[in-house]
This record gives C-alpha cells, structure tokens and sequence, in this order.
C-alpha cells in the first residue's frame, strides 16, 4: 500500500531551516507512513529551492501568501492524508506513531501537535501552556503546531483560505469541532518571542486574534502585524 501521508510545509527564504526540520521527519519515512515532502514557496531569495531539490521534495512556487501557499501545496499533495507543518517547527520523537493511532482511531478528525518552544526560558512554558489550553478549550490550534487531517475532511472543510495571516485559525473554525491534540510536542522557534519579548509578542499574537475575530481584514492585519502598516 502507498504510504498515506503528504506533509506540506510553506517556505519563505527558509534555507537554513529546512535540514533540521526534515530530519525530525525522517522517523516517519523509515515506517513507511511518508509519501512525499511537498514545498510551496512563496518566492524565496535564498536556496531555499536548491534545499527542496535536495530533499527530493515536490516543488510549488507562488505568490508569498501563507494561506494560499498551504492551499497550494495541498492541491499538489497526492496522498490520503495531509499533515501542515511550518518551516521553523521540530516534531518530537513519536510522532510517527502517535499520527498512525490517529488515522486508524479517528478518521474523520482533525489533530494537531502539542505546542513547545525551543527555549528554556520559564516565559516559553506559560506561553505554551496558554496556547495548549486554548487548544483544548477553543479548538484553536495556532499554525505551530502543524495541522493533520484526512483529504476528504480538508476538502470538506473547503482547505486553508488564500489570505496572509490568521489561516489557521479560518480553518480551526471551519473544522468547527475540537481538534484532537496528540501527546507529543511540535516544538518551534522561539526567536521572534526573544527578539521582541515575550509578554510583548504574547499581547501583540491576542490582539491580532481578537482583531480578526472581530471582523478585520487579513491583509492589513499582515502588514501591521509585519511592521508594513
């Protein structure tokens, strides 16, 4: 049987991340459960393409757009199921399995990751804690920690939104019910916490939610968000 997985990561001048990502991978290769990498690019200037080619990954290439580039891939994506993973996010040892359990236990819902920083900073575990309740309690997983569900159940859904920020949470809605959140951990950067500090990127991440939540446009959120507003 073909392995049944695709795993779709969006790239942005995202070179020097790709090794350590793809190699947290490699466990779900060796069982058999990984059909393809695919990499949907938003334009990169690096070698972000010649890392991809490296890999053997199916490549697609679009307008930078994070919304639009996971739709993209998921179109380009051949297998039964879809795992969503960014760039800068290291699956914990396990994950192979706990994903297999979750195909065979629930296949007609969506599961995400349990989300950790790469960081010892005490800051780094309440901010995960708040994330991995809100998970649980809202069913609103954030973009970090990755995204499995079926092709049917994407498709039912209607997939990711063309829009450049805030598409994980228009899917977590479009799913409508809680997400299952496997017991293991997508442990992301933290660089973006540590440059603008985290009480500061913590805020910044609630009020850009409650803005969308409230009916604000997903461009002008990105550019505020990016400091382009």
């Amino acid at each position: 049987m073909p392995a049944p997985l695709s795993i779709i990561i969006p790239t942005l001048n995202a070179a020097p991340l790709l090794a350590a990502t793809t190699a947290a991978l490699m466990e779900g290769v060796e069982m058999g459960l990984v059909r393809e990498l695919v990499i949907s690019d938003g334009g990169s200037k690096d070698e972000t393409h010649e890392a991809a080619r490296e890999l053997g990954a199916v490549w697609i290439s679009g307008p930078a757009s994070r919304g639009g580039q996971l739709a993209r891939g998921a179109q380009a994506a051949s297998a039964p199921w879809l795992l969503f993973l960014h760039a800068d996010t290291h699956l914990a040892p396990g994950w192979g399995e706990a994903v297999l359990t979750h195909m065979n236990r629930n296949p007609d819902r969506a599961a995400c990751f349990r989300l950790a920083f790469r960081s010892e900073a005490s800051a780094a575990r309440r901010v995960a804690r708040w994330a991995n309740w809100r998970t649980r309690a809202l069913g609103l997983p954030y973009g970090d920690q990755g995204l499995l569900l079926s092709r049917a159940h994407y498709d039912r859904v209607g997939g990711y939104p063309d829009q450049p920020l805030m598409e994980d949470v228009a899917i977590a809605r479009a799913l409508k019910d809680r997400l299952v959140m496997l017991p293991v951990e997508a442990r992301t950067s933290a660089a973006r916490y540590e440059a603008e500090g985290w009480m500061r990127r913590g805020a910044r991440n609630l009020g850009t939610l409650l803005r969308y939540r409230l009916g604000a446009d997903p461009e002008r959120l990105a550019r505020r968000y990016h400091g382009t507003d």
